[in-house]
């Protein structure tokens, strides 16, 4: 028996949109975001003196964070700095504004 795969090809905005809701899918990524936009830098040391939390987890939120483009970071030896990435963010904001504002039809859903 022959399988057949499906692709599925999700426009380039739809792929963006996920990646920016999965970074944000964490409620100490969202602290970071709303750290880091009240700062004009920020070094991972001082985000570990803001969290609850052990270096290596507030890095590996700040891994997820950057691989989604939401916030760049430098190295400037013996520390990283760390910003939000204004044009990317800029992008995730237009991209749920358009998911968040799609018309929802009045279904008889009785749940």
């Amino acid at each position: 028996m022959k399988r057949t795969i499906v692709s599925l090809d999700y426009e380039k905005d739809t792929e963006e949109l996920a990646r920016y809701a999965k970074a944000l899918s964490h409620p100490t990524r969202i602290k970071i975001i709303r750290y880091l936009a009240e700062q004009s830098v920020c070094f991972t040391g001082d985000l570990v003196e803001y969290l609850p939390l052990a270096q290596s987890t507030v890095s590996q939120h700040l891994k997820e964070l950057r691989d989604a483009g939401l916030i760049t970071g430098k190295v400037d030896p013996p520390k990283i700095e760390y910003c939000i990435n204004k044009e990317n963010w800029d992008n995730a904001g237009k991209l749920f504004s358009e998911f968040f504002a799609l018309p929802v039809k009045n279904n008889k859903c009785s749940i």
